[in-house]
């Protein structure tokens, strides 16, 4: 299997068994403070609403609920498994490299030590009208981030 192969099958995987999806019945810990983003891409209809939450400066969940295409929903999907457990800072600069990776036209490689499964959306880079589906729920964890922290 391809490195390609590979990453289309992660983000088809993601898209599927949607990760930290449901707002409903997820609930923040009491003491964590808490930060809601809802973001809407009105070129293609992508919607997500992202709740995260920080404890003693840790992320301590991410919740979300939307609807889109796979790329949109699977990028949200792997966001929610990989910030749990990470600082503030830390998820403020893997957002920031993936922003860097996505809007590099596909010159930036990205880490995957750094980004886990979301450096599989390398190749979207190389399409501009797909670069807003995986970021909107980036964007909106970057929000809520800031609103928690």
């Amino acid at each position: 299997m391809s490195l390609d192969q590979l990453y289309q099958q992660i983000i088809l995987d993601h898209s599927k068994a949607r990760h930290g999806s449901g707002l409903s019945v997820t609930a923040a810990p009491a003491d964590a403070a808490t930060g809601q983003s809802h973001q809407l891409n009105p070129v293609c209809g992508d919607e997500v609403t992202l709740r995260l939450a920080v404890q003693d400066g840790k992320v301590a969940q991410v919740a979300w609920d939307g609807a889109g295409c796979s790329i949109s929903m699977a990028s949200a999907s792997v966001l929610s498994e990989l910030a749990p457990g990470l600082t503030v800072a830390e998820l403020h600069q893997v957002i920031e490299s993936f922003r860097e990776v996505l809007r590099s036209r596909g010159k930036v490689q990205a880490d995957p030590e750094l980004l886990g499964d979301a450096a599989a959306f390398e190749g979207v880079a190389r399409y501009a009208a797909r670069v807003k589906c995986a970021m909107i729920s980036w964007v909106a964890a970057e929000d809520a981030l800031n609103q928690a922290a």
